[in-house]
């Protein structure tokens, strides 16, 4: 599995959009507490996911809320659109909110399919960022807001 990663890195070092940044993914560093960007990846699958993992369902539906009004924007770019799924039963065995795009037939366990995930973790990560990015400010506010009326 480090092996993967790590050759995802250099992948990406190779990437025009991403070579000239130190960090070349937002991740969990999205300023919105229980929100964040991921890459998933099993036997069968890739995914590259926006995950509200707040502990309440009740918080982790409202916040799932905010962010579904923001679906157009989020869907920008990608022609089939993204997966909306309220109640994701992660690997952890939590419930979260899982917004997503998935790669079916890849197997990280398979070094000759490695070069396909990359792809598409790549292409689909760098566009779910930008659209978050776009929406992330306005976004931070509403969560806080929200949060506030607790």
């Amino acid at each position: 599995m480090q092996r993967f990663w790590s050759q995802f890195d250099d992948f990406c070092a190779a990437i025009p959009d991403l070579a000239w940044r130190k960090k070349k993914w937002i991740l969990h560093d999205t300023k919105i507490s229980h929100i964040d960007l991921k890459f998933d990846i099993g036997r069968d699958f890739a995914m590259v996911v926006l995950e509200i993992n707040h502990r309440s369902e009740n918080q982790r539906i409202r916040v799932y809320e905010l962010v579904e009004r923001y679906r157009l924007m989020l869907e920008e770019g990608f022609p089939t659109g993204l997966t909306w799924n309220f109640c994701y039963l992660n690997e952890n065995k939590q419930e979260v909110c899982r917004i997503y795009i998935e790669k079916r037939g890849v197997d990280f366990h398979k070094i000759s399919e490695w070069q396909v995930i990359y792809d598409f973790f790549a292409e689909n990560m760098l566009q779910l960022q930008e659209n978050f990015l776009e929406i992330q400010e306005v976004l931070t506010e509403e969560v806080n807001s929200l949060n506030r009326q607790q």
